[in-house]
């Protein structure tokens, strides 16, 4: 994974309230709660600052053409 990638999810998974997610099987939220973890382990993306999260929304947002 990029690290823009996993900044921006991490960003997004700290701030969500993953009882309010759609879902249309229960391992789609536990495979979201697993990816946490995962990024939570890796700590560098913990560490993220304001910008440089904006910088990884800019740089992902980029590739889909917004």
């Amino acid at each position: 994974m990029w690290r823009s990638d996993a900044i921006v999810l991490f960003d997004w998974l700290m701030t969500i309230d993953l009882s309010t997610v759609p879902i249309t099987h229960p391992a789609q939220k536990q495979a979201m709660a697993d990816l946490l973890a995962r990024l939570e382990e890796t700590g560098d993306v913990m560490e993220s600052t304001a910008d440089e999260i904006a910088a990884a929304q800019g740089e992902v947002a980029g590739d889909t053409g917004r």
